[in-house]
């Protein structure tokens, strides 16, 4: 990946709407050659697709949480089950398998914090070989997620 293929990764990471004469212009090609490192880029895996980043309040699901996972079990068959289940909540909006303790980090979606008590009392508290859950409330975001390769970076 040379420095041109970064350009366009920060472009689409940007705005992943642009058009390819636009991409193409702003990263200093035409746009046939820009449309064919864009091709390669996607197939080779770096650019993994493409959505659109909603605002979580205006969809109902305002409320976030982060919860620290600690396994009572660990063997193979715990483990494949739990993170099987997490995969299927449609809440957890991210999950994360840690190095030593907590085991996991699950990012949680919800409405309220009523709908994240529910979710927790219900589901949870009821996910395959868990020993504790953490609840981490977000009081607000300091600094939403912006890509792997932010504006700053631009060359």
């Amino acid at each position: 990946m040379d420095r041109i293929d970064r350009r366009i990764l920060r472009e689409l990471e940007e705005d992943g709407r642009l058009s390819n004469t636009e991409l193409a212009d702003r990263v200093g090609l035409t746009p046939s050659p820009c449309l064919r490192r864009v091709r390669a880029l996607e197939e080779s895996g770096v650019i993994r697709g493409y959505r659109a980043l909603l605002d979580g309040a205006a969809v109902g699901a305002g409320f976030l949480s982060f919860v620290t996972v600690v396994m009572r079990y660990e063997d193979h068959d715990t483990i494949a089950e739990f993170e099987r289940t997490v995969a299927e909540i449609p809440e957890v909006v991210e999950a994360h398998r840690l190095f030593g303790d907590p085991d996991y980090l699950l990012r949680i979606a919800v409405a309220d914090l009523e709908a994240y008590e529910r979710l927790r009392t219900d589901v949870l508290l009821n996910l395959p070989g868990v020993a504790q859950l953490t609840s981490h409330l977000a009081m607000k975001s300091v600094k939403p997620d912006r890509g792997y390769l932010p504006d700053r970076a631009r060359t």
